[in-house]
């Protein structure tokens, strides 16, 4: 079982900056991925960034803007959001892998609103 929390969530005006985390506990390795995805309108919830072995993905829509990163002690990892846009607003869902059994948040809310 693996449980995840996340954390940083809230309202920020655009152009703004924020941080969420996301931190695992239980059995959390061997991990075979870690990231964050957002439910987009009519279709499946995307991925917005995530960490897979040595490679990193991001959703077109936030390459170039959002960052993610891990803790060195691994459990705990992180989306740097830079130039915040209303599009962005949404619930932002961490997810864990572990083989292929999959564990997801309970999301946090983000909003991007003057």
């Amino acid at each position: 079982q693996v449980e995840l929390a996340e954390s940083g969530g809230g309202l920020v005006q655009p152009g703004g900056s924020m941080r969420l985390s996301c931190t695992a506990s239980g059995n959390i390795f061997p991990v075979s991925a870690m990231g964050w995805h957002r439910q987009v309108p009519g279709k499946k919830r995307e991925l917005v960034a995530g960490i897979s072995g040595g490679s990193v993905m991001y959703g077109e829509s936030v390459r170039g803007r959002f960052t993610i990163s891990k803790d060195n002690a691994g459990n705990i990892f992180y989306l740097q959001m830079n130039n915040l846009k209303p599009e962005d607003t949404n619930t932002y869902y961490c997810n864990w892998r572990v083989g292929w059994a999959n564990y997801w948040g309970q999301g946090t809310q983000v909003t991007v609103s003057s």
